[in-house]
């Protein structure tokens, strides 16, 4: 099955904790602390892989956590960092953060990308001697890795794309050119995934042509199939817009071609200016004057106008030539830029929340002080030195103040109680 979105949930690893660890020899008095830092969590990386065509696998597994680093040992010793988690797209993948929709990557080459950034490991009591603190009994928690939402959206990578409405002739003339075998029979949408056909030109130069599922009258509104393929023609650096000139489906080949058009126009206005050669296929079934007033319409309009028959390769070799000049005279292939995150606002206190009940004052929504708390020795003076920097640092003492706490109230944090002194 082709799956060409996926919406999956990252979350790359924490940050290995810092030790509190006193070095312990013989004959060796007062070692001092001498606990390690905890290593790195592990990234979360994207790889484009070429073997991969579709987003399907997504499907089925929609959360991927990365390793955590392990903690910090005695006598300085630092915890091994994490390994990152690789994870393989099909080339062409771009990767989008769901809630804003900003483009974080774009993974069209083979350089991988890091999408979300492990956290770094905390420090260990070693860090934190001085002159007159040399029994430090504690340390840093290591950090938090990045998580959120994304949202996958392949889009493909080819330098031409095939346009047009069912059943003119697009899987034909890309079964003829190139080597991709698509399904080719006479009934509408037997085309119902993209096929990338490589057209090889001789001397070592290719290009790859997309034959894109066919759009009809509605398609850039979310109409029939095609409007889930056009966004895999965005990428194309030209158009081949193939028209049934016989009008063997009952319809008028001019008014195909401005219909498709139109959706095109609907669906992105930078798609529509994309250069385009218009190729009326099934001339067979027509006499030569009907094709040459169909020519002369199209150059009329700015468009080169290529009659050809590709049930037997009548005309295509002409057609591949001129797209292959063409091709020249274009820009690469689109990439597209990671656009930066917005500017947030730097919070000066973090999030908590003072509730008063029966004279107790609860500190609460403050998870993000468990860490600090899990690492914090109540029978040590200096260790509660540190806990009590961390509460006026985060703003909650003065919370706490304008709540109207006086020495002697009991304050109740993350269940742990304590009587407030100012």
């Amino acid at each position: 099955m082709f799956v060409d979105i996926a919406k999956i949930h990252l979350k790359a690893g924490k940050g290995g904790d810092g030790a509190v660890s006193f070095h312990r020899e013989k004959y060796v008095a007062a070692g001092g602390p001498d606990g390690g830092d905890g290593g790195r969590g592990g990234n979360i990386v994207f790889k484009a892989d070429s073997n991969l065509s579709t987003l399907a696998d997504f499907r089925y597994k929609r959360k991927y956590v990365a390793e955590s680093g392990q903690n910090g040992g005695t006598s300085r010793c630092t915890g091994k960092s994490a390994p990152d988690l690789i994870i393989s797209v099909p080339v062409g993948t771009l990767v989008k953060e769901s809630e804003t929709g900003r483009i974080i990557a774009d993974i069209s080459d083979e350089e991988p990308v890091i999408i979300a950034k492990g956290g770094n490991g905390g420090w260990g009591n070693q860090h934190f001697a001085t002159s007159t603190r040399q029994i430090p009994r504690f340390a840093k928690s290591g950090a938090a890795g990045e998580e959120l939402d994304v949202t996958l959206e392949l889009k493909l990578l080819a330098d031409v794309g095939l346009i047009g409405f069912p059943n003119v002739g697009k899987s034909t003339l890309v079964s003829v050119v190139s080597e991709a075998k698509p399904k080719i029979a006479n009934y509408h949408f037997t085309t119902l995934t993209p096929v990338l056909g490589v057209v090889r030109m001789g001397e070592g130069s290719s290009f790859v042509m997309a034959d894109i599922p066919g759009l009809i009258e509605g398609a850039g509104e979310g109409i029939g199939l095609g409007h889930e393929f056009l966004r895999h023609v965005e990428r194309c650096r030209m158009l081949l817009h193939v028209i049934d000139v016989s009008g063997s489906e009952g319809r008028d080949p001019i008014d195909d071609f401005n219909k498709i058009n139109h959706e095109l126009e609907v669906f992105s206005s930078e798609l529509a200016k994309q250069p385009q050669i218009v190729v009326g296929n099934k001339c067979d079934l027509i006499d030569e004057a009907e094709v040459k007033r169909l020519a002369e319409h199209f150059e009329n309009l700015g468009y080169k106008f290529f009659p050809i028959m590709a049930a037997i390769a009548e005309g295509t070799d002409e057609l591949i030539n001129t797209v292959a000049a063409e091709l020249t005279k274009l820009p690469p292939i689109l990439k597209y830029e990671a656009e930066p995150k917005p500017e947030m606002e730097i919070k000066l206190k973090k999030d908590f929340t003072i509730r008063v009940d029966n004279g107790i004052f609860y500190v609460e929504n403050c998870d993000w002080l468990d860490d600090v708390m899990n690492r914090v020795d109540p029978d040590d003076y200096e260790s509660l030195q540190y806990f009590e920097r961390e509460l006026r640092q985060s703003g909650i003492i003065k919370a706490l103040e304008d709540a109207g706490v006086t020495e002697g109230d009991t304050v109740n944090v993350l269940d742990v109680e304590f009587d407030f002194v100012p």
